[in-house]
């Protein structure tokens, strides 16, 4: 009867920790992102920002076009930005900062 109480015990363990494992993990959908370059505002990149900055938050001008953000996937290109900018899913050539 010990034997069953103890075997019983491990897979109670084992399904808890299971579920809790679960409960963890967000939903695929929430972590689908992709790099979206030009959209982010001076400072609030998420990380290389072209020649002379190095990570995160070191974007010299606002939709700086070397600086990305991570965007919800799929919304990147259809952003709209002032002045008829658009976000890209690779580094642009506008709104760089002076040499």
């Amino acid at each position: 009867m010990k034997h069953k109480a103890m075997s019983a015990a491990i897979v109670a363990g084992a399904v808890a920790t299971a579920v809790a494992g679960l409960s963890a993990t967000a939903p695929a959908h929430a972590q689908a992102k992709e790099k979206c370059y030009g959209v982010s505002l001076k400072g609030q990149n998420d990380c290389k920002a072209g020649a002379g900055t190095t990570c995160a938050g070191t974007s010299t001008v606002d939709y700086q076009g070397n600086a990305w953000t991570l965007v919800p996937k799929g919304t990147c290109v259809s952003m709209e930005l002032p002045d008829n900018r658009k976000g890209s899913l690779t580094e642009l050539d506008r709104d760089l900062p002076e040499a």
